[in-house]
C-alpha cells in the first residue's frame, strides 16, 4: 500500500509541472498554470541599463529578464518569461522626478512596465504599461532594436485625462516617461 501512495505522489507531482510553451503563444493556447518560455532567447538583448535625454530629461531604463514570471491575464493564471522594466527621470539638474527602481512592484500597483510579446524578424518587443499614480498614461511601449546596443522608443498611452474624482488632488499626476516616438536609447 505504501508504494501505491508513493507512486500516485510521485505521478501527481509530475503531472502538475507546467506545460512549456513558445513566448508569443496566443492567450486562447495558453493551459492553466502553463510556462511561456523564452525558448530562443529573444529577450535577452534587450535587457541591461540604457539612457536618453528627452525634453531636458535624462530617462534611464533598467531593463531586466524574470523568468517564470506569475501572470494573470483574462481570467487566466500562468507563468512566463517577460522583460521588467524599471526607470529613473531626471531633470537637467540632475534631480528625480521619477523612480522605480527600488519599487516592489507587482500586478497589483501601478508603475509596471512588462513585456507582452515580440515580433523577433523586426527585433521589436512590445510592453504594457501600468501608468503612474491612479493608472494616468497606461498604454503601450514598443521598443524596436536599431543594433546591440541601441533601441528606438514609441510610446502610445491610452489615457492621460483623470479628474480629481478618480484620483486624490494631492496625487502627482504627471506622467514621466517621454511621449514620443522614435526616441533612442543607448546602453550603458
Amino acid at each position: 500500500m505504501k508504494s501505491i501512495i508513493i507512486f500516485y505522489g510521485l505521478f501527481v507531482v509530475l503531472s502538475c509541472k507546467a506545460q512549456q510553451l513558445p513566448l508569443n503563444t496566443l492567450m486562447k493556447d495558453i493551459p492553466a498554470n502553463g510556462y511561456i518560455k523564452d525558448t530562443n532567447n529573444e529577450l535577452n538583448s534587450y535587457v541591461g541599463t540604457y539612457k536618453t535625454n528627452y525634453q531636458g530629461n535624462e530617462i534611464i531604463l533598467i531593463i531586466n529578464k524574470e523568468e517564470n514570471k506569475p501572470t494573470r491575464r483574462m481570467n487566466k493564471d500562468f507563468y512566463r518569461d517577460a522583460l521588467v522594466v524599471k526607470y529613473i527621470v531626471k531633470n537637467s539638474a540632475g534631480n528625480i522626478l521619477q523612480n522605480t527602481q527600488n519599487m516592489i512592484l507587482n500586478d497589483q500597483t501601478y508603475f509596471n512596465i512588462v513585456s507582452i510579446g515580440t515580433i523577433p524578424s523586426l527585433g521589436i518587443v512590445s510592453l504594457g504599461y501600468d501608468g503612474t499614480n491612479c493608472g494616468i498614461g497606461w498604454g503601450k511601449i514598443i521598443l524596436k532594436k536599431l543594433n546591440t546596443t541601441q533601441f528606438s522608443w514609441d510610446y502610445r498611452p491610452n489615457n492621460l485625462v483623470i479628474d480629481d474624482a478618480t484620483c486624490p488632488p494631492s496625487v502627482d499626476k504627471k506622467v514621466y516617461l517621454p511621449i514620443t516616438k522614435d526616441l533612442i536609447f543607448t546602453k550603458q
